[in-house]
């Protein structure tokens, strides 16, 4: 008999006596890892949930927010702003690229958000509520009403002046406002979160619209042309099931440039990504389990107890097959979302923020700043043309019948997530930017606006709300 075999044997027998002893005493469960290797991944579940946690993560955002208007009022303002101009270079054989720090920010860094932004949207395209186009009709039209009002009211403050900031107080703030809403705990019924996180959605997709259709410079039909091609080539990737993220992530690094040097805000990347990207596993789950029970003899025939792990090659081969068939699982487009969540949440938007936010009043009049039609647009179209706008629309599409609230949305509800909807932080910023680029007095203007018109919706949604679950409960 040769060794290889006797091993084999002995090993086949040990199998059959651990088996034996798993039926002796079914109530010993085999230890499958040390308490410090337990402790270790209790330890970084903790992490995950304060990381996957919308109201740490506002709060993170907030104070990137404050410590930028702190900083902007005191002597290191000069230092940031000189910092923020720094060129940021990229070059690869000889061929160099550069943009400041700030455009890195806004157009690069914000170009990831918005890929996160596209795998929610085409989540809920796939298996959310926007899967199911009577559900979703309600909240997505509501949406609408959420983006004309606050345009309507911006427009009518600023007639004759500066209109081109119309798009402004329109955007919703998923993560901020979603945030501030989970501050209630579960008291909010599940039916408003849902219908909330719809409408801040389809929010979201009308801002995108806008900054692509009416914030982007002359475009260049070259540099559109050749976006086109590097998305057809990321769709023929989806429909030959490619599930590897690299060619993906490298082709939408081209884009980007491509959308860059066409004129066309390059955030937009992101978004065409996410959407390219594909949301289907590449094995049958339906028969998965069945596969990995008829997996099971076979790693229990090749273990061997009594030796070193790094010898037993026959079983670690086995095990990394499965490890593979394991990771294909995932859908790509969930294996990105989760990739890249915690670094935007908590790294690319406080950047922004801090940013952005750079708010400096010092030797600004305030009179002049209070009465200024670009504050006083943002701030009352986000104020009162949200919550007009959301309930509004709501009301003309249930009372004409075309519609009819979700099973636990009463209208005291509707009205709080109206006014909830006018935190605007991170899309009004970034379009204000774009709108106002080259005036600086209407850039602090509108950036003031912002602030104080996402903390006024913040502070009165969360009291208002507060009072209407309680009342309902």
């Amino acid at each position: 008999m040769t060794k290889r075999k006797r091993m084999h044997n002995q090993r086949t027998a040990k199998a059959v006596e651990r088996k034996a002893l798993a039926l002796d005493a079914p109530s010993i469960p085999v230890p499958l890892m040390s308490d410090e290797q337990r402790l270790r991944i209790e330890r970084r579940s903790v992490l995950d949930r304060i990381t996957s946690n919308g109201t740490i993560s506002a709060c993170v955002m907030i104070l990137a927010a404050v410590a930028a208007v702190i900083c902007a009022n005191t002597d290191a303002y000069y230092a940031l702003h000189e910092w923020f101009a720094l060129p940021v270079s990229i070059g690869i054989a000889g061929w160099e690229f550069s943009f400041s720090f700030e455009l890195f920010v806004n157009d690069f860094l914000m170009a990831i958000f918005f890929l996160l932004v596209g795998t929610e949207l085409k989540y809920e395209m796939t298996v959310g509520e926007l899967r199911r186009p009577r559900q979703a009709m309600l909240p997505m039209l509501a949406a609408v009403g959420g983006v004309i009002a606050p345009a309507c009211i911006y427009a009518f403050v600023n007639r004759g002046g500066a209109v081109y900031g119309w798009a402004i107080p329109m955007a919703t703030d998923i993560a901020f406002a979603l945030g501030v809403l989970s501050l209630l705990g579960n008291r909010v019924p599940p039916a408003i979160k849902v219908f909330f996180s719809t409408l801040a959605i389809a929010d979201d997709l009308l801002a995108i619209v806008a900054i692509a259709l009416f914030y982007g410079h002359a475009p260049s039909m070259m540099w559109l042309g050749a976006a086109a091609v590097v998305t057809a080539l990321l769709v023929v990737l989806n429909i030959r099931r490619h599930f590897r993220l690299a060619p993906y992530l490298a082709l939408g690094l081209v884009l980007w440039f491509c959308l860059y040097q066409s004129g066309v805000h390059a955030t937009l990347a992101g978004v065409i990504l996410a959407f390219t990207i594909p949301a289907r596993s590449d094995i049958d789950a339906g028969g998965l389990v069945e596969w990995v029970r008829a997996k099971l003899p076979e790693l229990d025939d090749r273990y061997d107890d009594e030796a070193h792990i790094l010898g037993q090659h026959d079983f670690t081969h086995a095990v990394n097959g499965v490890e593979r068939v394991m990771h294909r699982v995932t859908p790509p487009l969930q294996r990105l979302e989760h990739a890249i969540s915690t670094p935007v949440n908590f790294i690319i938007l406080p950047i922004f923020a801090f940013v952005n936010a750079q708010v400096r009043l010092v030797g600004v009049d305030p009179a002049t700043l209070l009465f200024d039609p670009v504050a006083l647009g943002v701030y009352f179209g986000m104020l009162l043309g949200k919550p007009i706008g959301i309930v509004g629309m709501t009301a003309l599409l249930v009372k004409t019948k075309l519609a009819e609230l979700p099973t636990g949305v009463h209208w005291p509800h509707v009205v709080g997530v109206g006014i909830l909807g006018g935190i605007g932080f991170t899309m009004s910023i970034l379009i204000a930017g774009l709108a106002f680029t080259e005036i600086p007095a209407e850039l602090l203007a509108a950036k003031t606006a912002i602030l104080a018109g996402s903390i006024s919706a913040a502070l009165i949604g969360l009291i208002y709300m507060h009072f209407v679950c309680h009342k309902r409960a």
